[in-house]
């Protein structure tokens, strides 16, 4: 007998959760999450700094980034981008200090030893603008900021689930929306914005598990909101009764009594019958009427022609 599955892949696994649905009833799962923040500095106006904390606390408060819903990469207008950079140096110091102690450990070695191995690419290397130290007998991995690494580079082909925050500049900030649709489906989009253009534009273009304007994570503490992903990033949603309605089946029971008997639905077929089963499947209800009524014309021919 099958088992209903929730299956959340924290390492990057592609085959994991399908293999486990197929012994499941049910299953739910998420599998790559690789979510990008749109930094629209020219619309936020005074609230830019309170945006850079929110973009700080979703990428480097979640346990250093290693969580399904922390910012994966920021997209920001190139002529932003120096403004964006310094208020993050800012808040990292705030937040963090100039000691190591007070980051998070990285899980474990491994998972260290990964994320060392992004940054040993040399043409990422090339692009450290901030931090990028490693104490590897305490799996610290310092808060690291990255502009413009290359884009086929794997810090920008897979989930970086760390304290390494790549960001791309843009030209025009409604370049982002063409940027996040061409790459897999997201866990979430963050969209840090008040122009409702660009909302809608958010909304309606890109595909995601969901969408979160001017903050971050906040909606996984909504029991009124689903909590789920969409292609790579997941399947199923959870959360109240999301989750209950995910992992119930609703069975469609019909019970009906013998009045009213049609002849039409049984063979030998005839031109009448093939017209009666034509307006069924269209739902035509008021030319069933009145072929029933014997008020509609059909087709006299046979019903092999």
């Amino acid at each position: 007998m099958g088992q209903d599955l929730l299956y959340r892949e924290c390492t990057g696994g592609k085959n994991s959760p399908f293999r486990s649905c197929k012994a499941s009833n049910t299953c739910n799962f998420g599998a790559r999450w690789k979510n990008p923040a749109i930094f629209d500095v020219s619309s936020l106006s005074s609230n830019v700094e309170v945006a850079v904390q929110r973009v700080a606390s979703g990428k480097w408060g979640t346990l250093v980034g290693q969580a399904c819903i922390a910012v994966d990469y920021l997209l920001v207008e190139e002529k932003s981008a120096a403004l964006l950079i310094d208020l993050l140096k800012k808040v990292l110091k705030r937040f963090y200090g100039e000691s190591s102690k007070k980051f998070s450990r990285v899980a474990h070695k491994r998972q260290l030893d990964r994320l060392h191995n992004l940054l040993k690419d040399p043409h990422v290397a090339d692009t450290i603008i901030h931090g990028g130290s490693i104490d590897e007998a305490n799996l610290i991995l310092e808060p690291t900021i990255l502009l413009n690494p290359p884009l086929d580079a794997e810090v920008m082909t897979e989930e970086v689930f760390g304290p390494i925050l790549p960001i791309i500049t843009l030209n025009n900030i409604e370049e982002s929306i063409e940027f996040i649709s061409s790459r897999h489906k997201p866990l979430a989009v963050y969209g840090f914005t008040n122009d409702e253009a660009l909302k809608r534009r958010v909304l309606k273009e890109t595909s995601s598990g969901a969408v979160i304007f001017n903050d971050v994570l906040v909606h996984f503490l909504c029991d009124e909101l689903p909590f789920g992903g969409v292609g790579e990033s997941g399947m199923g949603s959870c959360h109240g009764r999301f989750s209950f309605n995910t992992f119930s089946h609703e069975k469609a029971v019909l019970d009906r009594g013998f009045f009213l008997e049609l002849e039409a639905r049984y063979p030998p077929w005839n031109s009448f019958k093939m017209q009666f089963v034509r307006l069924a499947y269209s739902l035509d209800y008021y030319g069933l009427l009145l072929l029933l009524m014997g008020l509609k014309r059909y087709p006299k021919n046979s019903p092999e022609n």
